[in-house]
């Protein structure tokens, strides 16, 4: 097999991120579900936009984030998206190129406006999004880039885009192309909701396409229906030769085949918020994995970029992540 291109290519919904700090309160008076992630339309956006206090905005979408965190590593990788001609399209162009990241596609000229999340981050860390997905649902397979694909080491499918069936055909078409040119697919699950909504082709998504799996404790529950972690983690190591289960201040549990890794979560001070650790864990991981590294070391690199982003506000790195591996892990 060729020498790959780029360590990790994320294909995802291009979203930039408004995060706001509020209680409890503030939740229930707008009703929303604290701490998930909730599809909102135009006018929902735009009324809960003008509710919110003073605002951070910064690109963001969950594929885009792990993506970011490559580039933090110091690794290659490029990004499939859409955007449409605006400012926030703009916007998200430019943060993420000046990553380094490859973001070739061009902006919709047309349709619907750049999407945004709405992020209400409460004092407990805990993060509530609420997400116009704007032009970045309408990703098909003709935003494939297969030259991309091809040289990538590891192809990275974020769930929330599932909701769209042409997109739906832009992921098996990806995974396709993927696995032609003898590379790894992987795919985050995103929110318990979305495996929810998408239980069957999600199941059968990770028997027949998927190498990596990515899932907190909630998500894999729900894609079995099992009342227990336990369960589910007995489910999925036949179904996938590596899954990637995040709990939280518990750590992670590592399967891949019968190799069972429970790998502790990395010491934070202060958890300030926690929106994008799971996509600082995966950009840990597969980083790691790109440089032929064991599992259970992937997973100490994983928890280490986690930790720092749950140190501060927002879901990308302000450190190097680079720096860090190398002060924590050597």
């Amino acid at each position: 097999m060729a020498e790959s291109l780029y360590d990790v290519v994320g294909i995802g919904n291009a979203i930039v991120d408004v995060i706001a700090t509020a209680d409890d309160a503030f939740l229930i008076r707008h009703g929303l579900n604290k701490g998930t992630m909730t599809l909102i339309d135009a006018p929902q956006a735009e009324a809960l936009y003008a509710a919110m206090g003073p605002a951070v905005e910064v690109s963001g979408g969950s594929a885009a984030n792990t993506i970011a965190g490559i580039a933090s590593l110091g690794g290659s990788a490029a990004f499939i998206g859409k955007v449409r001609d605006d400012q926030l399209g703009t916007i998200f162009r430019h943060d993420i190129v000046s990553l380094g990241i490859t973001f070739a596609a061009a902006p919709a000229a047309a349709g619907p406006s750049t999407g945004r999340c709405l992020i209400v981050v409460t004092p407990d860390a805990q993060r509530t999004m609420n997400t116009f997905l704007g032009v970045s649902s309408e990703l098909g397979p003709e935003d494939v880039d297969v030259s991309v694909i091809a040289t990538a080491h590891t192809t990275y499918l974020e769930g929330y885009l599932w909701d769209r069936p042409r997109a739906k055909q832009a992921f098996i078409n990806a995974a396709g192309i993927a696995h032609e040119a003898g590379r790894t697919v992987a795919l985050s699950l995103s929110d318990p909701f979305c495996v929810d909504r998408h239980r069957a082709d999600f199941l059968q998504l990770v028997e027949r396409h998927v190498d990596v799996l990515f899932a907190n404790e909630d998500e894999i529950v729900s894609l079995y229906q099992e009342h227990a972690f336990d369960a589910a983690l007995q489910r999925v190591r036949h179904h996938c030769p590596i899954a990637v289960l995040t709990r939280s201040e518990k750590g992670a549990v590592v399967v891949a085949g019968d190799e069972v890794h429970v790998i502790d979560a990395e010491p934070v001070d202060h958890v300030i918020d926690t929106t994008g650790a799971g996509d600082a864990y995966a950009a840990g991981f597969l980083w790691a994995l790109a440089r032929g590294l064991r599992v259970e070391v992937c997973a100490r690199v994983a928890a280490v970029c986690a930790a720092e982003v749950i140190s501060h506000v927002g879901a990308r790195p302000e450190t190097s992540l680079a720096d860090l591996v190398r002060q924590k892990l050597g």
